[in-house]
């Protein structure tokens, strides 16, 4: 495996008056502090962000996905970045604030 970990941004973008989409709330500038955050911690070597297309959590946005663990985070903000990858990028700790749940049972 090239990398040991990949962050995934949402960047979609979406016509006028279509279903909103959490990539334009700021899934670029998003995008470009993870890739900071990855190459100030030394970790260009292992660690990969980048953006990506529709993950389909469109009103939990804006939203992330750490890879391999498929973690997926919503609402996340410029200032969760550095949170994320001290926690979970080189501590393999999970945001928990941050994930998303998908489990079908939320009891």
């Amino acid at each position: 495996m090239k990398y040991k970990k990949h962050i995934f941004v949402c960047t979609n973008q979406r016509p006028e008056g279509a279903r909103v989409c959490c990539g334009e709330q700021h899934g670029m500038a998003l995008t470009a502090a993870f890739k900071k955050a990855v190459k100030d911690n030394g970790l260009l070597a292992t660690v990969r962000a980048q953006r990506a297309g529709c993950f389909e959590t469109c009103e939990q946005g804006p939203s992330v996905v750490v890879y391999p663990e498929g973690v997926f985070y919503g609402k996340v903000q410029l200032s969760d970045v550095d949170e994320i990858v001290q926690q979970h990028i080189m501590n393999n700790k999970v945001v928990e604030r941050l994930k998303l749940d998908f489990s079908e049972n939320k009891d």
